[in-house]
Parts: C-alpha cells; sequence; structure tokens
C-alpha cells in the first residue's frame, strides 16, 4: 500500500519561507516522479511543481524562482521549499506521485495546510 504522509505545513507571514516534507512509503521512491498540487477551498487542484525521477523539475509558472523541488532518495523523501511566500499561495498542499505527474498523478498524501498573511 503507498502511503504519502506531508508535513512542514503552517501559518507564517508574506515574504516567509517554509519547507513541506513528504514521506512515502509503499513503492520504491527512486523511480518514482513526485510532485506537489494545492487546492484553495471552492477550486480545483492546481499542478505546483514536480521531480521526475531521471532528475528534470518542472514549476507552474506563478512559483518559478520562488519554490524548489527537491529529493533525498536515500530517504524516500520529497521536499518543497517556498520561498518570498504570498497571501495568494495559502492553500492545502498535496505530496503526489504517479506516471502523469504533472496532471493525473495516481497518489495523493492527505493535504497540509499553509496559510499566508498580509
Amino acid at each position: 500500500q503507498v502511503q504519502l504522509v506531508e508535513s512542514g505545513g503552517g501559518s507564517v507571514q508574506a515574504g516567509g519561507s517554509l519547507r513541506l516534507s513528504c514521506a512515502v512509503s509503499g513503492r520504491t521512491f527512486s523511480f518514482a516522479n513526485m510532485g506537489w498540487f494545492r487546492q484553495a477551498p471552492g477550486k480545483e487542484r492546481e499542478f505546483v511543481a514536480a521531480a521526475y525521477w531521471e532528475g528534470p523539475t518542472s514549476y507552474v509558472d506563478s512559483v518559478k524562482g520562488r519554490f524548489t523541488i527537491s529529493r533525498d532518495n536515500a530517504k524516500n523523501t520529497v521536499y518543497l521549499q517556498m520561498n518570498g511566500l504570498k497571501p495568494e499561495d495559502t492553500d492545502v498542499y498535496y505530496c503526489t506521485s504517479g506516471s502523469n505527474i504533472r496532471d493525473r498523478p495516481d497518489y495523493w498524501g492527505q493535504g497540509t495546510q499553509v496559510t499566508v498573511s498580509s
């Protein structure tokens, strides 16, 4: 059974930083594409970032230059470092995994709340 468990959410002021972590179990992490999505109430989930198992990374335009996705294959963990946070980044953030990581991930975590105040 694949499990993705997020941690690291919280509340910060605009301009602050947070680092989200996602611990993965139940699959071969080193060959898994990993990603992060986010969702605000009443809105569709939005792709944020991906770390492909071969090495490349991908970001939605709104977070480029501010967010960094990374992975530690030895720890089966993926991270999302978020700097320069803005109020519009307030969302529930979900860790994801799957082949089609940008559009239809196969696996989802339970989500962690990020709140940015102005």
